[in-house]
């Protein structure tokens, strides 16, 4: 029996607003928090720039609207903005929350329509190197900064991303930490899973196989998981490696020639995107985040509930999800990367499981669904 949410709060109209619905980390808590606000008797509806993401029928399923506004491209605005606008004056919702950049700065643009209406963000990143992105993500981010003081709350889904937000402007008082949530009876170990996953990439059952799972963006640094898979590989020729995700096909491709001339061919497998995630994770002895930024990795917390021992970076709140479960390195250090790695690799199966065993405990009492719903409708209960 859940030791949460023993009491409904008053039901609100709730509308999102996002870019879309495709894989990706924000997305999947999106998903998790409409679908578990429509259980607490809330009018739920989803607005997405672009549609066909893959999680809206799952949205769909739960009874959540989805509303497309059928954006056409980047430069495709003022059709778009009028078809935001009269959604707006149409559904008067409680709350607006927006999810990242754009979206947020379209909320808080917005709250003149309807001056009743509570506008809250969302931010989901920490130190963000922006001269890693186009000059538009730039302009973008200083515009976000300079609007944050119009929204009513500010939901960071980690303490890094707050002090960060804080150190560019947000205001501060209106930030609140709420971690992300994860759905713990779905992320769980499958035996039968491991082994499909494991005859589809075309691995030994016995072989040691580390992944890394994480969309192709220069803020995860798939370089220096490569590079710490290079120097492993030399020295272990029964540990496997694997990246789970896709991207731009161009960096895509750098990335696979970086492991070609690494001599990871036949070491490496690139999995693509992949829906079935606690097979893979399954799948897996050790799982990674390389990142050199981040806010609150799903990737590492879903691994965990699905008992597998992780190493991390010590960027955003990875540190504090892992708690004493796991590895946690500097960033952008491939030879610390590589022995926190290999350590892990070179215990026995069965003390892997036992370390996996302590992270799933972790993931199951601080970072539940459960937790996620209640500490969000104590959040929109102040606004």
């Amino acid at each position: 029996m859940s030791l949460y949410l023993p009491v409904h709060p008053v039901p609100k109209t709730i509308l999102f607003l996002a870019r879309s619905l495709d894989r990706g980390g924000a997305e999947r808590q999106l998903v998790v928090l409409a679908k578990g606000l429509v259980r607490r008797g809330h009018s739920v509806a989803v607005a997405l720039s672009y549609g066909g993401g893959v999680y809206e029928a799952e949205l769909l399923t739960a009874g959540v609207r989805v509303i497309n506004l059928e954006k056409k491209g980047r430069w495709d605005l003022l059709p778009f903005l009028r078809r935001l606008v009269l959604l707006v004056r149409q559904e008067r919702p409680n709350v607006l929350h927006s999810y990242l950049g754009l979206p947020n700065i379209l909320a808080a643009a917005l709250k003149p329509l309807v001056p009743s209406m509570r506008i809250v963000w969302s931010v989901r990143a920490s130190n963000v190197d922006l001269s890693r992105y186009d000059w538009l993500a730039r302009v973008a981010y200083a515009l976000e900064c300079r609007l944050a003081r119009f929204a009513d709350l500010i939901i960071a889904n980690s303490r890094a991303g707050k002090n960060y937000a804080a150190a560019n402007g947000f205001p501060e008082d209106k930030v609140m930490v709420i971690p992300n949530g994860i759905d713990t009876k779905y992320f769980r170990f499958d035996p039968v899973g491991r082994r499909f996953v494991r005859s589809v990439w075309g691995l030994d059952k016995d072989v040691t196989l580390v992944g890394l799972v994480a969309r192709f963006d220069p803020i995860k640094d798939h370089p220096n998981f490569l590079q710490a898979a290079s120097s492993i590989a030399r020295r272990r020729h029964d540990v496997y490696f694997v990246c789970v995700g896709d991207g731009p096909a161009a960096y895509a491709e750098a990335l696979k020639q970086q492991a070609e001339t690494l001599g990871l061919n036949g070491r490496l497998i690139w999995a693509g995107a992949r829906d079935d995630m606690p097979a893979v994770y399954s799948a897996l002895d050790v799982a990674c985040s390389s990142s050199i930024g981040e806010g609150f990795s799903n990737t590492i917390a879903e691994a965990m509930a699905c008992g597998v021992p992780c190493v991390v970076t010590d960027v955003g709140d990875s540190a504090f999800i892992v708690g004493e479960a796991a590895s946690v390195v500097a960033p952008a250090d491939c030879s610390v990367f590589a022995g926190a790695i290999e350590r892990l690799t070179d215990l026995s199966h069965e003390e892997r499981q036992t370390l996996g065993a302590t992270s799933r405990t972790r993931v199951v009492s601080e970072f539940g669904i459960d937790r996620l719903i209640q500490r969000t409708e104590k959040a929109l209960d102040l606004v």
